[in-house]
């Protein structure tokens, strides 16, 4: 059973997601506000965050750049069907996933055991986990799961890693968005792609990757990105 904490304002969508997800086989902490969400961020100490994004006071978005400033905890946001700009500053702000209102509770199940899967699991190509890889400044450890750049330790949310992870396993191939898609969030249905830019541009922000030349995670214009390993 995973620990959810749902915040969201309007009261039909919140008892109608929490009674859901409770079938599901979840356990569901509500929240009116993003004030409420993160003193039950606290208490509840959850395993999973689902956050609408239009939030009296303090907005989702707030709320996610708090959680994100000392946690790497998965966030689902909420958004209303066509609100483009608030999906991708939400992806950028550090969501790992999104949905769209209304949204179906087999899909928001979904989303939240598939986030789940990747904060407990990390990709090993061939099934094995091979030792510390040194791309130049970087150093990709697989076995304890964590990168540094530089000789600074780079904190990553649970997606962010596993691309890095699926990018660097195989240096130069290109894959594009559609593959990283399937591997990293597991969406099998042709998905959004705004999932893995605003990921890669997290991702290069925190690796410190100078913005108009990328050492690391480059773009191949037209069909995705590949990683660079510098000799």
């Amino acid at each position: 059973m995973s620990r959810v904490l749902l915040v969201e304002d309007d009261p039909a969508v919140r008892e109608g997601a929490r009674l859901a997800l409770r079938r599901q086989g979840h356990e569901v902490a509500p929240a009116r506000t993003g004030e409420e969400g993160l003193v039950q961020l606290r208490s509840f100490l959850p395993d999973v965050v689902v956050l609408d994004l239009m939030l009296p006071g303090m907005t989702g978005l707030e709320v996610c750049r708090r959680i994100r400033a000392d946690s790497q905890l998965p966030i689902i946001i909420m958004t209303a069907l066509g609100d483009d700009v608030d999906v991708v500053l939400g992806l950028e702000t550090g969501a790992d996933d999104y949905v769209v209102k209304p949204v179906q509770a087999r899909v928001l199940d979904a989303r939240i055991r598939a986030v789940l899967r990747r904060a407990e699991a990390a990709p090993s190509p061939g099934g094995r986990v091979p030792a510390a890889e040194t791309h130049g400044d970087l150093i990709i450890d697989r076995a304890a799961l964590t990168v540094t750049c530089g000789d600074a330790p780079v904190l990553l949310a649970p997606s962010e890693l596993r691309l890095l992870l699926t990018l660097s396993a195989a240096p130069d191939r290109v894959f594009s968005r559609q593959q990283l898609l399937e591997a990293v969030w597991e969406h099998s249905y042709h998905g959004d792609a705004r999932l893995v830019d605003a990921c890669v541009k997290r991702l290069r922000t925190k690796m410190g990757e100078p913005p108009r030349k990328p050492r690391y995670i480059q773009t191949v214009r037209g069909f995705g990105y590949r990683f660079h390993s510098p000799r």
